[in-house]
């Protein structure tokens, strides 16, 4: 992580700061306080919490431990609010996070001026180079949670017997004209392999886990222009793909059948027509309208499952970051407005490299070569999770723009389903 320096760039850090703080207010604006307490399965969080969290880290990391003037908000938000930070204090059982009724929504909304009121006298005053790391550390980790808000209401409403739409306006006329469309063929794009670097390059943000670049070595490989559709996946189903153990991995075969998937996770078959739907955030809808869009919301033991079927396999975390290292960061992103997967279009060079959809790696989440976590709490923020995970690469429909980066690895559990996900295929 590089910091910034002058007081002109502090300045500019000051403003970045305060439409953070903003952007997360406003993604919570369609919800009601009753919305904002619901935390419908142990991985997610209630937004509220996420409001309050976000908050946290700025008092813990920042004002507690860097300004000896700063007076806290409240004692007991130090272990309330804490998510993980064995180092910090005790914190309370994540599963357990809707029960927090107290403190009120306008306490938390007062949390958030405290803190952001004596940050960003601060941030304006011309403050260290320390301060400035933390800071822009924590801007990153509240786009995370701006991500997360979104991927937990979806889920959230998801589970409320009445289908709620988080936004009420339908998808044409928002940046979404391409939903009707036909996809593009796949095609195929040679990379010759060879030896290559990956990890973060160059003075931006990034992560500890992005770290050290190193080489790696890579054996002649192609991937798919785009990323597997609705109606290719539905080929998959049709075909019997979640009935034929040939094609899963152990592990994936017994999960798929212990919770009884049949199809990605929000869709949903009509047990007399048999038709099928999809829920997101903007309602409710059939699948066919959806087809050429990316398949979205699969584990990664279902897109394992996919890449087998199709004759192919998944892309490696290098290979992937290899190929998308000379691709411009664009594509459907959270400022497009659109939340949820757009068709790809014609051009040339792969699409979709960024944005639409995390996509499933075959690479296990571990350090890189000579990984070193940051020092003191803040290096339980990605280490400690290097265990039972698979990378993630390119964000999606609800990651903010500024926040993804080719380097960037996000990580979950290969039966994780909830977080926007997809495929890419790779031969």
């Amino acid at each position: 992580m590089t910091a910034l320096a002058t007081p002109t760039v502090a300045f500019s850090l000051a403003q970045q700061f305060c439409n953070l703080r903003r952007q997360s207010e406003l993604l919570c604006a369609p919800l009601t306080p009753e919305d904002m307490m619901v935390q419908s399965c142990a991985e997610a969080s209630p937004a509220k919490w996420h409001l309050a969290h976000t908050t946290w880290f700025f008092e813990t990391f920042i004002l507690r431990e860097l300004d000896p003037t700063y007076q806290v908000f409240h004692p007991d938000f130090l272990w309330l609010f804490n998510s993980y930070y064995n180092s910090v204090s005790e914190q309370p059982e994540k599963k357990l996070r809707a029960s927090f009724s107290r403190p009120s929504l306008k306490d938390i909304l007062a949390y958030r001026q405290h803190v952001d009121a004596a940050l960003h006298a601060w941030l304006v005053a011309s403050p260290s180079e320390e301060v400035e790391t933390r800071v822009i550390l924590g801007i990153h980790h509240e786009q995370q949670h701006q991500e997360l808000l979104l991927t937990d209401i979806k889920h959230a409403f998801w589970t409320n017997p009445l289908r709620p739409a988080y936004l009420g306006l339908p998808f044409e006329g928002q940046g979404f004209e391409n939903r009707g469309e036909d996809a593009p063929a796949m095609q195929w794009f040679e990379l010759p392999g060879g030896l290559a670097e990956i990890g973060h390059a160059g003075d931006g943000f990034c992560f500890d886990n992005e770290l050290p670049r190193h080489r790696v070595y890579l054996e002649p490989f192609a991937l798919s222009s785009r990323l597997v559709t609705c109606a290719e996946y539905m080929a998959f189903i049709e075909d019997g793909g979640y009935r034929r153990p040939e094609l899963w991995l152990s592990e994936g075969w017994q999960t798929m059948q212990a919770e009884g998937w049949k199809a990605p996770l929000y869709w949903h078959q009509d047990k007399t027509s048999s038709d099928w739907s999809v829920f997101t955030l903007r309602g409710e809808m059939p699948v066919q309208k959806f087809g050429q869009t990316p398949v979205c919301h699969v584990s990664y033991f279902e897109a394992a499952a996919y890449a087998q079927w199709a004759g192919k396999r998944l892309l490696t975390e290098a290979e992937w970051e290899v190929a998308a290292s000379q691709t411009p960061i664009s594509g459907n992103l959270l400022e497009d407005g659109v939340l949820h997967t757009a068709a790809a279009k014609d051009a040339d060079g792969p699409q979709q490299m960024f944005g639409d959809v995390w996509e499933w790696t075959a690479s296990a989440y571990l350090g890189y070569p000579g990984f070193h976590a940051l020092p003191g709490a803040l290096g339980e923020y990605n280490g400690k999770f290097m265990s039972n995970q698979m990378v993630l690469r390119g964000g999606s429909s609800v990651t903010p723009r500024t926040h993804i980066r080719a380097s960037y690895r996000n990580f979950f559990s290969p039966a994780t389903r909830w977080q926007f996900s997809g495929i890419r295929l790779a031969r």
